[in-house]
């Protein structure tokens, strides 16, 4: 047992109440924090309103989702997976990976499924929670690990009700609907749907994408491990950590790097690398058509190995006249054309800015978190907001959203609460937050970094708030590294 699990066990015979916890959402984060507390020897309960566990990976199951960073690396450092078949994991390998990791570390029973958080109260030292089904609980912590590919952004088109077809949002599939032999239409031209094209151009008799902005698309090639690669993963670990290693290397000293700094040579290499890739368009005008007047990962960079081979064959057609209304037989654009349409699927994104929210958070004093964050969502290195003690996020607003492995940022982050958790199960301290003045001087820097960072020359992206200022991690891995190894205290006010 190690110290803080003595500290935690010693707490019952002391006769001290023992500290609870909870997790909101069993995605990848939920996973871990509940891991990591439980470690502890820490009471937590995980509430999750979905009846599994997987986060975006149990909500995302349209044909052809993969990820986009390499699957071994995609994994939690303690449990590696040798078993990958390939560079890249399909989707439901990636929702079988946390189902085992959840089940193999006794988190499913902490699970409360069907139960949605629908406002949180802080009662100092701790916090009052509140689901949809009526339940109320107190909790000494909460961690709030609820994903930023969560809410599910829909455009109205006007005329939609109107359709004879099929609709449906991408992260919400309805999969009692026939594709094979249909017209299909997409809207949208992000990573989602450059996996759709890519997978449902072959099935449909016509496939219609909808453009409103061409996306640079770096190739990316996903070839298979043989059965003696996965065996060596399996009889040596350190072969699998020499991998992981090389991965993360080759990610953070090119990718990670070029897009907080806008002058530098990775950032040049990898915009040839997408100019050569669109050269595969062979016809000049849909070349044209498919080239972005902005630079290379400004926008989050599609990564695929078969875009441009599946917009280019001859029953795929790409839309750039603007959606003007949907009409019972398909899409009218702006040019008076009608797509004539069986299935349409937008995919649209979704609203990054919500977090927690639309559950209700009133913080120390009445502060309710939707006013904290009117001008847009704030947390001290992503993971705690001034005026809610022991109310911790993972993911939360500032993080490396797709700068790097979003399991390993997780870590870290998940490793740095813990610390502030240890305090208080240490009786260091009944309750901790971040000052407003850490908050604001932490912010101010981030936010100046930003602009030197890709993100801010020139395009319209998820990355940037209203004001056009980066929402994520804008400084470098080594600095995110060095921030999440330990609290600096004096940044936090504790009671």
């Amino acid at each position: 047992m190690d110290d803080v699990s003595e500290s935690a066990a010693s707490s019952h015979s002391a006769g001290k109440e023992p500290i609870r916890a909870a997790v909101i959402g069993a995605g990848m984060a939920g996973i871990l924090s509940a891991i990591k507390l439980n470690e502890r020897g820490i009471d937590v309960v995980v509430f999750e309103k979905g009846d599994r566990v997987g986060g975006t990976w149990r909500e995302n199951t349209y044909p052809g989702l993969a990820c986009d960073v390499a699957a071994h690396w995609y994994t939690y450092s303690f449990a590696r997976n040798p078993e990958w078949d390939s560079l890249m994991a399909p989707g439901p390998k990636i929702r079988e990976y946390f189902e085992g990791v959840a089940r193999d570390r006794g988190v499913l029973p902490r699970i409360r499924f069907g139960q949605e958080v629908v406002r949180l109260d802080y009662e100092g030292p701790g916090w009052r929670l509140a689901t949809a089904t009526g339940h109320e609980d107190r909790f000494d912590v909460v961690i709030v690990a609820t994903g930023v590919l969560h809410h599910p952004n829909v455009p109205h088109f006007d005329g939609v009700e109107t359709f004879n077809g099929a609709v449906f949002h991408s992260a919400r599939w309805d999969h009692s609907v026939a594709l094979d032999g249909k017209r299909i239409g997409v809207v949208g031209t992000g990573s989602t749907a450059a996996q759709l094209v890519t997978a449902l151009v072959p099935r449909a008799s016509r496939f219609s994408l909808f453009q409103r902005t061409p996306q640079w698309v770096m190739h990316r090639p996903n070839p298979a491990y043989t059965e003696a690669e996965k065996a060596a993963f399996r009889a040596d670990p350190a072969t699998l950590d020499s991998l992981v290693q090389e991965l993360r290397t080759r990610t953070v000293e090119g990718y990670a790097t070029a897009v907080i700094d806008q002058d530098s040579p990775q950032l040049a290499a990898i915009e040839h690398l997408c100019q050569e890739n669109l050269e595969k368009v062979r016809n000049p005008e849909l070349r044209r058509k498919l080239t972005p007047d902005y630079r290379a990962a400004c926008k989050r960079l599609v990564m695929s190995d078969g875009f441009y081979e599946a917009i280019q064959q001859p029953n795929a057609e790409l839309v750039t006249s603007r959606i003007d209304r949907i009409e019972p037989e398909g899409v009218r654009t702006a040019d008076g054309a009608l797509h004539e349409l069986d299935v349409l699927v937008l995919s649209t994104g979704f609203q990054v800015d919500r977090f927690i929210r639309p559950t209700k958070v009133i913080g120390r004093g009445g502060r309710d978190l939707d006013d904290a964050w009117a001008d847009g969502p704030e947390a001290y290195i992503s993971v705690s907001v001034p005026d809610f003690p022991n109310l911790f996020l993972v993911n939360g607003p500032g993080s490396p959203f797709g700068n790097f492995s979003a399991i390993e940022t997780s870590e870290f982050q998940a490793g740095y609460v813990m610390q502030l958790i240890d305090g208080l199960i240490r009786g260091d301290y009944r309750e901790v937050s971040v000052t407003h003045e850490a908050l604001r001087r932490f912010e101010d820097e981030r936010q100046e970094a930003g602009r030197n960072t890709v993100w801010v020359t020139g395009c319209d992206s998820w990355y940037l708030d209203k004001k056009g200022v980066p929402t994520s991690w804008t400084f470098s891995y080594d600095r995110f590294v060095q921030e999440m190894a330990a609290p600096r205290m004096q940044d936090f006010e504790t009671q």
